[in-house]
Order: structure tokens, then C-alpha cells, then sequence
């Protein structure tokens, strides 16, 4: 993605986060230190956006003389993904204004869709390496339809299931409401009826703490599961989620003293 100290390849960049749908953002104020890439010009200059190249400098001293004359140039453009930016047109103005300390700069902004909601560099790297969770918010758009949603899962080949979730979701709703259901509303309506209910369970009792190293959707299909054999098994009425939640995280929790305190009781059950 990014050799030694190098800009991140816009192109490369889109093609991994499969961002197509472009839309004019109009003109405004950038932070320029959320300018991280270019278009075509992501090898003459470094992360700090100085340049690398000797016919990269000379163009870069004319600008700067321009800047210094108080010559006006135009708006450099940019390409917006999530909230980060990549230099269209206007690579050396974003440099000289860089090196002269300036905190914003005029730019004309093309806004890029993307599944994933991105927000810094590190937050594209991570997105672009788990591959799984990309192909899950393109197929399902639960970015666009939830901006504010963020299902992020730790072991492999687990997106498969939520994927199936969303399509028994579905087959159930239609037989509530006795139509076809478009899978876009399936997949809003098995966010807010089904995952968001149970995360917010696992937040309430706190559950996380008992997992230190998975997260909410980890628990969330975890506990999904642990519901469905309990309620095969004949679960007693009076059990709410957050109970099964509580109950599951006694049970399984990944901490090394409760582990060690199962291990005991497991050896000498009069303990």
C-alpha cells in the first residue's frame, strides 16, 4: 500500500475499498493534515508531503516564490474518502503551504463512496487488510444505511454467518408484514431489531471486560447462538437478553482468573 514513507495511491486505494459513486462536495476549507495521498503524484513527494525528486523541488521553489510574491493561485482539488483527502490537482500548493505552517487550505472537493466509514490513515489500513469486513459492507451498504454502525469481527470466515442472519431476518420479516422485502430494508430493519438490541445488552452488563481481546459483533454471534441453544433446550420463561448475556459471559469469559476459577470448580465440583 505504501512503500517506506511514501503518499497512499488514491487509485489503489479506491479499488481496495471498492469506492466507486462520485458526487461534486463544492468548495471549502481542508485540514491539510488530513491530505494524505495523491492522484498521480504519490512517489515525488513523502508523507510530509516534501519533495523527493530534484524536478519535484524546482517546480516546488516556483510556488514557493509565488507564495512569497503574494501571488493568488487557484484551489488545489481533492478527492474526499470518508474523512480523509487525496490531492487531484494542486500536489506542490499543498506542499508549500505545508512547510509554511498553513493548518487549512482552499479546495475544490470530489466526494468518493465508500462502504467503510474511514477515518484516519490507520483506520484505512486496518479496513483494507480485513477484506472480509470490506466485502460485508459492500454487500450489505450498512454504512450508507447506518452511518453510524461499525461491525467489526476477530476470527476468520465469521461474516459468512452475519450475511446468513440478515437472510433469515429477512424471511421472517416478510412474513410479518406479507410481501416481498427489498434486502436493503432487511438489512436496516436486522440492525436495528436484532444486532443493535443485543450489543446494547452486551454493553449494559458490561460483558466486553469478560473478553478483552474480541468485540461487540464477536459477543454478538456468540450470544446469538448460546439464545438459540437455550431455547432449543427449553429456556424458562422470565429470561431477558441482558440476563442471557450476563449468564453467557459467566459461563465463557476469556479472563485468566475466572478461566482458572472454572478450571477448579470443573476438577473438585464441591468447590
Amino acid at each position: 500500500m505504501r512503500a517506506d514513507n511514501a503518499l497512499l495511491a488514491f487509485e489503489e486505494v479506491r479499488k481496495q475499498l471498492r469506492a466507486h459513486a462520485r458526487r461534486e462536495g463544492g468548495m471549502r476549507e481542508v485540514a491539510i493534515d488530513q491530505i494524505v495521498g495523491s492522484v498521480g503524484r504519490y512517489r515525488d513527494f513523502d508523507r510530509a508531503f516534501l519533495p523527493r525528486q530534484l524536478r519535484t523541488r524546482d517546480r516546488w521553489e516556483s510556488i514557493d516564490l509565488a507564495h512569497l510574491e503574494g501571488v493568488e493561485l487557484p484551489p488545489i482539488e481533492l478527492y474526499k474518502i470518508g474523512e480523509i483527502y487525496f490531492v487531484k490537482d494542486g500536489n506542490h500548493r499543498v506542499s508549500v503551504a505545508r512547510e509554511r505552517g498553513q493548518v487549512f487550505v482552499d479546495a475544490r472537493v470530489i466526494e468518493v463512496a465508500s462502504p467503510a466509514p474511514i477515518t484516519s490513515v490507520e483506520d484505512l489500513l486496518d479496513w483494507i487488510r480485513n477484506t472480509d469486513m470490506l466485502a460485508f459492507y459492500a454487500a450489505t451498504r450498512i454504512g450508507e444505511l447506518r452511518p453510524d454502525a461499525r461491525i467489526e469481527l476477530t476470527l476468520p470466515g465469521q461474516y459468512e454467518k452475519l450475511l446468513e442472519h440478515i437472510s433469515t431476518h429477512r424471511w421472517y420479516l416478510g412474513i410479518e408484514k406479507k410481501r416481498e422485502i427489498a434486502y436493503d430494508e432487511a438489512v436496516a430493519s436486522w440492525y436495528d431489531r436484532v444486532y443493535l438490541p443485543t450489543v446494547e445488552a452486551i454493553r449494559h452488563a458490561d460483558a466486553l471486560r469478560d473478553f478483552p481481546h474480541r468485540t461487540e459483533a464477536d459477543l454478538y454471534l456468540w450470544i446469538t447462538e448460546h439464545h438459540w441453544y437455550l431455547h432449543e433446550a427449553g429456556l424458562p420463561k422470565g429470561h431477558d437478553l441482558e440476563q442471557i448475556v450476563t449468564g453467557y459471559a459467566a459461563e465463557r469469559s476469556e479472563r485468566p482468573l475466572k478461566r482458572l476459577g472454572r478450571a477448579i470448580r470443573w476438577r473438585d465440583p464441591s468447590r
